[in-house]
């Protein structure tokens, strides 16, 4: 059963394959055509208007470009992806259609593309069209063949049929018809046999013209991994923007709940024994669900739990795991910083610390959250480093936003000596702003000052 399919699909290729081959290369029509409008297009640039319908034929041209590349994967076994750049994000008016079309003309596939409808009419002839072009004329071998030789060459028509003779003083006779149906035969099963390998070399040659440069290549995989990190980063910094809000709404409440319960039972231990048994049961309960929900969102926090330990140290205990709880929340996406922008959040963070700061900030608008975070997170870091290492007394933080990037400078009077290799943190902080691109450059020499400069692509919203 096996052996009857591979024959059948044997047979099915190489009938088909001279058919898809012609239709392929019949591609070659409206790319001339578009090959004349381009020129058009570039004789009328100096007046302007040449200039605007430049880029739609350059356009139209891509999407012609596309169609042979699906042909070609269709039917051959090349593959061939699609080789241009990113495209700008779109403006309006005049610039945007300049911007685009400087776009388009400094892409090398465009060029590329144009280069292929120009040789194609050519190349594809000698190698995907020719099985179809050997049985066509095979066909009309054996129509001459047949007695029509002699109508054709009646009303002018060509003489020859391949080096065969069919007019003039030597035209067909009776041992001249079958060698013109041998011909034909020949150049019929020639063309069925050579389809698939001719359309096959024919999808090599599209890929080297259509298919992408190893250097656009790698642009396409640094703007496919920019845009699955962007995906990632995301989703990272909505999974903790649940797990805050689970904390806040669930088990903060329940610890806050049972903080109140337990000051309940305190002052009703002596009056009312029976309720406060019935208030230490319910606060039991709420200490086990609310450490359940911390154990399901956050693995390692294991905050006291009621026990017998009396109930004034329980009490004690619970509003330590609600504080320790609180901290938790703050640190994983701090309220000021979600309710208030990075500009805001980073006063705050100054005002808390035990230094005079001196913050100059001016950003027009908020970046996007996962960049607001990270950028947040490293000042908070350095400012830290500040406090704990270096000595210093007062700190200066600049942060503005120029030419999509943002610029973060922090100046401590300290000690100096600050350097990566320290364990101070500055290793992590570099890996943070690593995911977004951003850098970090340190200038620590002995005796002070340090400087720490930040900086991150984005743009503001």
């Amino acid at each position: 059963m096996d052996g009857e399919v591979m024959r059948r699909t044997w047979w099915v290729e190489r009938a088909m394959a001279p058919w898809r081959g012609l239709w392929t290369w019949l591609l070659w029509v409206p790319g001339v055509l578009l090959l004349v409008a381009l020129n058009s297009a570039l004789t009328l640039a100096p007046v302007g208007v040449g200039v605007l319908l430049l880029a739609p034929v350059l356009v139209l041209a891509r999407s012609l470009a596309d169609v042979y590349r699906r042909e070609i994967n269709k039917w051959t076994d090349t593959r061939i992806e699609r080789p241009y750049l990113p495209a700008p994000e779109p403006e309006r008016g005049l610039t945007g259609v300049l911007h685009r079309l400087r776009w388009l003309v400094s892409d090398p596939a465009t060029w590329r593309d144009l280069l292929w409808l120009a040789a194609d009419p050519l190349v594809g002839a000698f190698t995907a069209a020719l099985p179809a072009l050997l049985i066509l004329y095979g066909v009309w071998g054996w129509l001459l063949a047949g007695g029509m030789a002699d109508v054709i060459t009646v009303h002018g028509g060509q003489d020859w049929y391949g080096f065969i003779q069919i007019g003039g003083p030597r035209a067909l006779d009776a041992s001249g018809e079958p060698a013109t149906a041998v011909l034909g035969t020949v150049l019929i099963v020639a063309g069925f046999l050579s389809g698939p390998k001719l359309l096959n070399v024919y999808g090599r040659w599209g890929r080297v013209l259509l298919g992408p440069t190893e250097a656009s290549r790698l642009k396409l995989r640094v703007q496919h991994l920019t845009e699955t990190r962007s995906d990632a980063v995301d989703a990272s910094a909505a999974e903790l923007r649940r797990i805050e809000r689970d904390l806040h709404d669930g088990a903060q409440a329940r610890l806050v709940a049972m903080g109140m319960s337990l000051g309940a039972i305190e002052h009703l231990l002596d009056k009312d024994p029976e309720k406060a048994r019935v208030l230490l049961a319910e606060a039991r309960e709420a200490s086990a669900t609310a450490l359940r929900e911390l154990r399901d969102l956050v693995r390692g926090i294991h905050p006291p739990v009621l026990a017998d330990r009396g109930l004034a140290e329980a009490r004690e205990a619970s509003a330590t795991a609600l504080r320790e709880l609180r901290d938790l929340v703050r640190g994983i996406h701090p309220p000021v910083l979600a309710d208030r922008g990075l500009a805001d959040a980073v006063r705050a963070l100054a005002l808390d610390l035990p230094l005079k700061v001196e913050t100059d900030i001016e950003l027009a608008g908020r970046p996007e959250p996962p960049v607001e975070s990270a950028a947040y997170f490293a000042v908070s870091e350095v400012l830290a480093n500040a406090v704990k290492h270096s000595g210093a007394r007062r700190v200066w933080l600049d942060m503005r936003h120029d030419g999509g990037m943002l610029r973060i400078t922090i100046t401590d009077d300290g000690r100096g000596g600050a350097s990566p290799e320290n364990g101070s943190g500055l290793r992590g902080i570099e890996r943070r702003l690593g995911t977004f691109d951003g850098v970090l450059a340190l200038s620590s020499p002995a005796g002070g000052p340090t400087i720490v400069t930040m900086e991150l692509p984005c743009t503001l919203t």
